[in-house]
């Protein structure tokens, strides 16, 4: 089954960005899991929140919700169920400084 990861936080030190997954994707190989995709995300003032109402587009800078959490990243797995997907979540270096959202995929 696939899962999103949603990777959560402030904004990371230089030492936390350029540590990178540390290992994180060999783990997923050695425990017959897949990284199917993922990436990390400019920061949240760069984003652009669309909405449509009433038939009209409506566009607002940075980021929808007022948080100093945001979404910095992500990653899709593909593991056997949802107790690996969130064990393999807590072995991703973000989880230590963030959070780290797990959802199911549809299809």
């Amino acid at each position: 089954m696939r899962y999103l990861l949603m990777i959560a936080g402030e904004e990371p030190t230089e030492e936390q960005k350029t540590a990178g997954c540390g290992g994180w994707t060999d783990e997923l190989r050695d425990r017959g899991a897949d990284l199917v995709g993922g990436g990390g995300l400019h920061p949240p003032a760069t984003a652009t929140t669309v909405r449509v109402r009433d038939g009209g587009v409506q566009l607002s800078d940075g980021p929808f919700a007022e948080s100093k959490e945001q979404i910095g990243g992500y990653a899709v797995i593909d593991c056997t169920d949802l107790d690996e997907a969130v064990y393999l979540a807590s072995r991703h270096p973000a989880a230590t400084y963030g959070s780290i959202e797990v959802r199911p995929m549809l299809g």
